[in-house]
């Protein structure tokens, strides 16, 4: 399994009154974490999405469990890899954790995008390209096989 670490250094404009890390914020993590595991996986996303025709992989569900707060100060490590893989869509998990321990484990589906082809200003779901499965999978390609 592919996975990516990055490190996120919580400020103080990121918490509430509380002084906790106020929830959407990690919501929004979780899109930089993604965009950083496609990137580390060789698939820097405006490239990838020319390349394949698609708009985007936009987001259809997140979800969040949250064990502990974070606060000003505190440095994050984020760890996201696919975990499922579907037709058309993917389910990234993070997990975010501090000093080892893990702070929050949150899930996002997304969807491989392309336009639709009779609706303006709509989308439509595609197959993924089987490169993207292998390389954000942590496969190689094995010679002489194609695709």
């Amino acid at each position: 399994m592919f996975m990516n670490r990055i490190r996120i250094q919580v400020e103080f404009g990121d918490c509430d009154p509380a002084d906790i890390v106020f929830y959407p914020n990690y919501f929004r993590w979780f899109n930089q974490c993604t965009v950083a595991l496609f990137h580390a996986a060789g698939l820097p996303v405006r490239p990838l999405f020319k390349l394949h025709g698609i708009l985007g992989i936009p987001l259809v569900e997140a979800r969040a469990r949250f064990m502990t707060p974070s606060t000003h100060g505190d440095e994050l490590v984020a760890e996201s890899c696919v975990t499922e893989w579907r037709k058309s869509s993917f389910v990234i998990r993070h997990r975010f954790l501090r000093d080892g321990a893990l702070v929050l484990e949150g899930w996002e589906t997304r969807v491989w995008a392309a336009a639709h082809p009779t609706k303006a200003h709509r989308m439509k779901s595609v197959p993924l390209p089987r490169d993207v499965i292998r390389r954000l999978s942590g496969t190689k390609k094995r010679p002489g096989r194609k695709g």
